[in-house]
């Protein structure tokens, strides 16, 4: 018998109205939001039932055990994670800080003005939805994405961070809502001059 994973032998209940089958090598998970579609990972088999999708690892070798148990752990929260996304969308939400940075939406892109000699267009890939609302205190404006797929929501977040992430000092940038950044503290002048 293989050894499980801890995660992996839970199963994923399937909602009302969410259909979850195999082509191809792939998964396929179809609800009221959308289709998402992902690669089927490596020494896994997936058992779909009625009401709920069971993963467990394939019968390999002892040297493979391993990896087939973090395989089965993957494989687990990746289709939990395509049901929640088909069902209720993921979002994520970024702030931006600072005297005269700035974030409007146009279109399918947004257009940031962070303090640099030109304004940044940002396009969002397709799947991906954007709302920028005026901030409060020091948040200048807040951009908030949403999406099915949980990796595409948060890779866009992450790349539009790196436009101008939060620096130490002042803490002027773009950061995430609620995420703490560690401040330094800035040089003191010379006494006695």
């Amino acid at each position: 018998m293989a050894v499980e994973s801890r995660i992996g032998r839970r199963p994923v209940p399937i909602p009302k109205g969410v259909k979850v089958e195999i082509k191809e090598g792939r998964i396929v998970v179809e609800g009221p939001k959308g289709r998402l579609e992902k690669p089927l990972p490596p020494m896994v088999e997936i058992e779909i039932q009625e009401e709920a999708v069971r993963v467990k690892p394939q019968e390999v070798r002892k040297k493979l055990q391993r990896k087939a148990k973090a395989f089965q752990g993957l494989t687990r929260a990746l289709i939990n994670n395509m049901v929640i996304g088909v069902t209720q969308g993921f979002t994520k939400s970024l702030d931006i800080i600072g005297l005269g940075y700035r974030a409007e939406l146009k279109g399918e892109a947004i257009e940031f003005h962070l303090g640099y000699s030109h304004p940044i267009l940002f396009k969002l890939p397709p799947g991906i939805q954007a709302r920028v609302e005026k901030g409060s205190g020091d948040v200048q404006a807040r951009v908030t994405l949403e999406g099915i797929d949980k990796e595409l929501v948060g890779e866009t977040a992450a790349r539009i961070r790196r436009l101008r992430p939060p620096e130490p000092y002042k803490g002027k940038g773009i950061r995430y809502t609620g995420e703490q950044i560690i401040r330094k503290a800035g040089k003191a002048g010379k006494a006695g001059k």
